[in-house]
């Protein structure tokens, strides 16, 4: 079974993270299998998800890793390295264990944090429109034209909602849009590997991004995934993730107090907003529902999916849309992989087919029809339950702040 897309995408960076630091120092055998794990796991995302509006940051850190790798190999004998550099790879490992015990420099912090610029426009955001107005008021605009915001602006805001319904691609696009730096962090994977040491490392994660605001004089976005994970309710933790929390909270405080000068945002994902711990709430100024696509989303959601997808010509965008409400954006992606999956299963499985030999046009699957659609929905039901729904907007009603 393959892996989900944000599975795939935190193993690629965890590889190119590893071999970044290993080649850092010297290590180049480590470096370049890692460096190529992770050139084969962005290369598994772009063929499993051919449509992704993020291919194209993969392809270019792919091509980017490759040029790295051949480098290596070209220099490796003028390397003066930590560790021997004709070692194996698990020698090398073995040998950076000891020549590197730990340090108190945030290098850590690099395996759980993405900071390559997005390339993610507002157009490829489909649907919610009342997200994006309000994250454009809220650091667009402000970041353009400080001087009309006389009483300030906020500087922490919420994403909440569904799973799979855009929050990770709206935070990105904000930050598309400022030309700014986009730090993504996930706050699980923090607490769970930080373990001990969390409050610390919450401080350098806002160091890291008050650096970047200072030394480049542009806007950074403090995207901080699962944020549930690291500001949940207090009533059950041990003593190391209070101070952690504290940490943050304090951290967020300074943020909201920073002057116009400094561009510099704090927002928080999550897919569990009545876990949240209340005074955490008061410091995100903007509370933003993310919700399911409505109908017209819906619509365009299946149009851009299945455009590069052979279709009958009883085919209707309109029909589908109505028939899968409740399906977020993600569920719609996996419905419209579903129905092509079956008909290349089709094709694979007929009596005909056969592997083309040289000059011989290769066979294609037959059309999708709406049939096939009809036979994924009966097999593939909506990622969020009406239960869930309901609970989201019964939060939004007491907390939701536009």
């Amino acid at each position: 079974m393959s892996m989900a897309p944000q599975e795939l995408e935190k193993s690629a960076s965890k590889y190119a993270a590893s071999a970044i630091r290993a080649d850092s120092q010297g290590a180049a055998g480590m470096a370049i299998e890692d460096y190529q794990k992770a050139s084969d796991t962005l290369m598994k995302l772009i063929r499993l998800y051919p449509t992704s509006s993020l291919n194209k940051i993969y392809m270019q850190s792919y091509q980017k890793y490759q040029e790295r790798i051949k480098a290596l190999k070209e220099t490796r004998g003028d390397i003066e390295p930590v560790v021997d550099p004709n070692a194996s790879p698990e020698e090398q490992k073995k040998a950076l264990a000891k020549a590197q015990p730990h340090k108190d420099d945030g290098n850590d912090l690099e395996d759980l944090v993405l900071k390559e610029k997005p390339d993610v426009k507002w157009s490829e955001v489909i649907g919610l429109e009342d997200a994006k107005g309000a994250l454009r008021e809220s650091i667009v605009y402000p970041s353009k034209r400080p001087d009309l915001f006389p009483l300030g602006w906020p500087r922490g805001m919420l994403l909440y909602g569904p799973p799979g319904t855009g929050k990770t691609m709206l935070a990105a696009a904000t930050a598309n849009e400022l030309d700014g730096y986009f730090i993504n962090v996930d706050a699980a994977s923090m607490m769970s590997k930080w373990l001990g040491e969390a409050e610390k490392n919450v401080s350098k994660l806002f160091n890291m991004a008050r650096k970047y605001n200072e030394r480049e004089g542009k806007p950074v976005i403090l995207f901080i995934d699962e944020v549930d994970s690291l500001l949940g309710d207090r009533n059950s933790e041990v003593g190391g993730e209070i101070r952690a929390k504290n940490q943050f909270l304090s951290e967020l405080d300074g943020v909201n107090g920073k002057g116009k000068e400094t561009m510099m945002y704090v927002i928080g994902a999550t897919n569990k907003p009545w876990s949240l711990d209340e005074p955490f709430l008061r410091r995100f100024q903007k509370r933003i529902y993310v919700s399911l696509p409505n109908q017209d989303a819906r619509h365009k959601l299946f149009e851009q999916y299945t455009n590069p997808l052979k279709k009958s010509a009883r085919f209707n965008l309109v029909t589908l849309a109505k028939q899968f409400d409740g399906y977020s954006a993600s569920d719609i992606k996996d419905v419209c992989q579903g129905a092509q999956l079956l008909v290349v299963n089709e094709l694979f499985k007929s009596s005909t087919y056969h592997e083309p030999v040289e000059g011989e046009t290769p066979q294609d699957p037959r059309e999708l029809t709406m049939a096939d659609f009809k036979d994924i929905k009966s097999k593939r039901k909506p990622s969020v339950s009406i239960e869930n729904i309901r609970a989201y907007h019964k939060w939004s009603e007491s907390f939701g702040a536009l």
